[in-house]
């Protein structure tokens, strides 16, 4: 009886085992087919796929899914997972086809020769931000955006620069650097390229507000916007602002805007050395506006520097939270400081 048991045992695991081997032979022979084969073999039409970085190897999948690169985001990953690329997939940009297969498309996503860098310039980066940015990305040495700034020579090419006004600034071309999301591609980056890239953004963002300014020349608007956009935070502060600092330049006031003395010093805070300095862009110690953009606003800073707000304010200030603090009169502008700063 034992024995038969054994046996019947034995017949049981064999058939078990059998089954086990055809379904992995069965899974392995799908796997090795799915990853091979495109999912449109003739569709060779190339189309951007964007990883952010940070994304999860799960979230490419399910992005490559939902864009009709793959069929399945579980093969996607196990071929990941097994080859060891889940680490050496790159952020950036790629340009992938439907004819390519999941092995082909880890092969680009994982090689950064394939990739299109993402840059992204915040509202109020200065040029001098904007080359610390690109050499984190290793696409330049510090210092070549701002000498190929300095050197900008494409005055014919944009209308709203001012050549003869700006041409005899340090970097002519602040303020001009659109603040955007820019895809480059690190194998023929050149700076000049980013130049042209953003001004041209620029000139489409400005092009229906450069008619409308009547008051101030573009570099004044643009000069005060750059200020503005490192001041104060949000649209009503901003408009608020703007006509508190353009009521002090027409009343012969000092501007007194902490934003245009820290575009000339290495800090972020200012020191009692830094009020003596002799320079336009202090402009607790210089009247009138500084020669030029202290950083490269946003469109909507542009706007409320060329729609100021008629208030009855002459001071503000901004509290550690970010909060802007208005005030009449110095001495409750002098309160306010020891009540919030």
């Amino acid at each position: 009886m034992s024995n038969k048991l054994t046996s019947k045992n034995l017949k049981s695991l064999l058939i078990s085992v059998s089954v086990i081997i055809i379904i992995i032979i069965s899974t392995y022979y799908e796997y090795s087919l799915i990853i091979k084969t495109p999912i449109d073999p003739l569709n060779t039409e190339k189309t951007s796929f964007l990883i952010k970085k940070g994304e999860t190897v799960k979230e490419i999948g399910e992005k490559l899914k939902e864009k009709g690169f793959i069929n399945s985001p579980y093969v996607f990953f196990a071929y990941i997972k097994l080859n060891n690329l889940d680490t050496k997939i790159i952020s950036g940009r790629f340009y992938l086809q439907k004819s390519m297969s999941i092995i082909d498309i880890s092969s680009i996503i994982t090689d950064a020769k394939n990739a299109e860098v993402i840059l992204t310039i915040q509202e109020g980066l200065s040029l001098k931000d904007i080359d610390a940015k690109l050499v984190e990305l290793e696409l330049i040495t510090p210092g070549e955006l701002l000498e190929a700034a300095k050197n900008f020579n494409g005055w014919e090419y944009y209308t709203f620069l001012d050549k003869e006004t700006l041409s005899k600034l340090k970097y002519p071309i602040e303020g001009y650097i659109y603040p955007d999301t820019y895809f480059l591609n690190p194998a023929d980056f050149k700076p000049n390229k980013l130049i042209y890239a953003a001004m041209d953004n620029f000139e489409n963002k400005f092009k229906d507000l450069e008619p409308l300014i009547k008051r101030h020349t573009i570099n004044e608007i643009i000069t005060m916007a750059s200020i503005i956009e490192n001041e104060v935070y949000g649209e009503e502060n901003r408009s608020i602002v703007s006509g508190i600092l353009w009521k002090r330049l027409g009343n012969d006031w000092f501007l007194g805007a902490d934003a245009t003395l820290l575009y000339i010093t290495e800090d972020r805070e200012i020191t009692k050395e830094d009020l003596e300095i002799d320079s336009p862009y202090n402009t607790r110690k210089s009247k009138g506006l500084p020669l030029g953009p202290i950083c490269n606003p946003s469109i909507e800073s542009i706007k409320a520097a060329m729609y100021p707000k008629e208030t009855p304010y002459w001071y503000y200030l901004t509290d550690k939270n970010g909060k802007a603090i208005f005030s009449k009169t110095n001495e409750e502008h002098n309160n306010n400081r020891a009540k919030y700063l």
